[in-house]
């Protein structure tokens, strides 16, 4: 499609080409279309397209769409106003800032957003008041990345997270120099988010394997919206919380016999903890508090001898858990685990897991004997050295 201009009258009106090319649904293409305006010193013309799309994808259920064509309407005339508050008015969740009181609320409401982000229900937006959801979009930034140019590289400093608005992004990981290991295709997607609660780098590659537009929030961006609205730091970290609790929960052994509904209610009980270098988290001998899961950092579990003397047993590293085994056993913890860096964690409390788990028909026994293998693995361990 091309805008056609042999005269003043000739020109074809912004409105009916942004509502075509909604109806198209390219936003790169749609973007490209309405900049052609702008290049023939059409500003106006290209600044009332861009709002005619944004209200389009809006009214489409098409947000993150409609968040990129509003930013570039603020691009041209970035003293506008009413776009955004029309999003917002559609898609936040609250009119005013809840009270400091309702955080448990915005906490609980967002476990029952689906697991899979949608273009109706993306959590960081629509779990906001409509001042903090204005503040949030005027934080974002649209990044375009060409097929094979990396959104992300492992191993690089992690200062953003990204929302996938059009485009498809392949997630590659380097496993222990195992090779590059594959991982899901980001369609629609949310990712890099622990970036904005804690420092650290990056865990994995995303690679477009098309070409692709996102939405980019930087955690300077994100500290700046929430010092006027608390409500956007605490949304973004409990979908954080939420995130890494929903993955362990369909991943982990333990969790797998778990329906959905019950899967989301344990998730709820999931808390973050930081704590600094040389915290000991689980102490041997002592009946264990809590199961762990490490977001970012480094822990090392210690066979602790007679002679107090340590026998290190392999590190804990991101994405592994630990403590589970007393609260399966309801025995002691069988090695002290201690944060060799700064850690950010879940932690599940002892009465949440049993509360959950031991209450399901079955589940004792089940996790009795995960347990126990495991005991058993601990034990041929140490025999090993």
């Amino acid at each position: 499609m091309s805008t056609v201009i042999d005269g003043a009258d000739n020109l074809v009106r912004p409105r009916e080409l942004a509502a075509q090319l909604a109806a198209g649904g390219r936003v790169d293409l749609a973007l490209a279309e309405l900049r052609k305006l702008e290049q023939q010193g059409l500003r106006e013309e290209a600044a009332a397209g861009f709002e005619a799309l944004a209200r389009a994808w809006a009214q489409g259920s098409q947000l993150l769409r409609a968040i990129v064509a509003c930013k570039e309407l603020l691009r041209l005339e970035p003293q506008h106003t009413r776009t955004q508050a029309f999003i917002a008015n559609l898609y936040a969740r609250y009119p005013v800032q809840p009270p400091e009181g309702a955080a448990e609320q915005v906490s609980a409401e967002l476990e029952l957003l689906p697991e899979r982000e949608d273009p109706v229900a993306v959590p960081l937006f629509s779990m906001l008041c409509r001042d903090a959801f204005v503040a949030l979009l005027e934080a974002v930034e649209v990044r375009t990345y060409a097929s094979g140019q990396p959104v992300m590289r492992e191993g690089d400093p992690g200062a953003s997270m990204f929302f996938m608005v059009e485009g498809r992004g392949e997630v590659w990981r380097l496993l222990e120099g195992k090779g590059p290991q594959e991982g899901p295709a980001l369609e629609g997607a949310v990712f890099g988010e622990m970036a904005l609660i804690t420092e650290g780098p990056r865990l994995c590659t995303v690679m477009p394997s098309v070409s692709s537009v996102v939405l980019e929030l930087t955690r300077a961006r994100m500290a700046e919206a929430s010092q006027k609205h608390p409500l956007v730091e605490r949304v973004v970290q409990a979908f954080c919380r939420k995130r890494a609790a929903d993955n362990l929960l369909r991943t982990h052994p333990i969790f797998s016999p778990l329906r959905l509904e019950q899967r989301r209610a344990l998730a709820r009980e999931f808390q973050l903890q930081r704590v600094p270098a040389g915290t000991t988290l689980l102490t041997a001998g002592a009946m264990g508090d809590a199961l762990y899961l490490l977001l970012r950092g480094r822990c090392t579990p210690y066979h602790v001898h007679p002679d107090g003397q340590e026998t290190p047993y392999p590190v804990l590293r991101e994405g592994d858990v630990f403590g589970e085994i007393s609260l399966l056993m309801d025995k002691p913890v069988t090695a002290m685990v201690r944060a060799d860096v700064p850690c950010v964690l879940l932690r599940l409390e002892r009465s949440s897991f049993e509360r959950h788990i031991f209450s399901q028909p079955g589940m004792r026994d089940a996790l009795l004997k995960i347990g126990t293998e495991r005991l058993q693995r601990t034990a041929r361990m140490l025999g090993d050295r």
